[in-house]
């Protein structure tokens, strides 16, 4: 176990490193997108349009998630969507809801992103220390070349990296980037364990079940949202 820790440290403090070397290169990256951003704000009616990251994971997550998008309003553009890299389902889900949306809104924007998984079903916890680490190794780049203005995710384990690397362009200094979890509708009792590891560090935590609201005084119940 020992053995275990000090390894998955020497990793952290590897991770750190190649995170400081590769700030720089991020910022110039960075100033350019943001100078983007603000072409597409829209002079004429004075809306601004959000830049959303939104994490899909396998089946009923992402299905979740896309009754969640179908009900935020054209403004959430460009919506960039992350999906584990063995993920082979999400993709398809995805474009077919964007496309009922393009008949609405031409303008509209969505990408899609992968990311190596943060943990497999039936995956050991030791190794799982190991996956995650690699999935933050490519969320971090990710994320401060996106510079989402929010990140939406709503359970399943890749949205761990991606969180930490927003939260990461915060304490850096270079962007503020909202934070919002969905609990899953399934979660009645208990918090997912994605749930309880974001719980403290997420601006915005919604729960649909009213006796997790009791549990947890920092969420938000508003009841069934998807």
């Amino acid at each position: 176990m020992v053995g275990l820790l000090l390894v998955g440290l020497g990793g952290l403090l590897a991770l750190v490193l190649v995170v400081l070397v590769r700030v720089s290169l991020v910022l110039r990256a960075g100033s350019r997108l943001q100078q983007q951003r603000r072409r597409r704000r829209s002079t004429d009616t004075g809306s601004v349009s959000v830049s959303v990251l939104v994490v899909a994971g396998s089946g009923g997550h992402t299905s979740e998630m896309l009754r969640l998008m179908d009900s935020l309003s054209p403004s959430y553009s460009p919506r960039h969507y992350v999906i584990a890299d063995t993920d082979r389902m999400s993709e398809d889900k995805i474009c077919s809801s964007e496309r009922s949306r393009r008949q609405e809104n031409s303008e509209d924007q969505f990408f899609i992103h992968r990311i190596p998984r943060s943990r497999e079903v039936l995956q050991s916890w030791s190794s799982s220390i190991f996956s995650t680490l690699r999935a933050l190794r490519f969320s971090i780049p990710l994320v401060f070349r996106l510079r989402p203005d929010v990140v939406l995710c709503n359970g399943p384990g890749t949205c761990v990296p991606l969180c930490v690397a927003a939260l990461l362009l915060g304490i850096l200094g270079m962007k503020k980037v909202v934070l919002v979890y969905v609990e899953s509708i399934c979660r009645v009792q208990n918090l997912s364990l994605t749930g309880k590891i974001l719980y403290p560090i997420t601006d915005y935590f919604f729960v649909q079940w009213a006796c997790l609201r009791d549990k947890y005084p920092r969420s938000i119940f508003l009841g069934r949202i998807v």
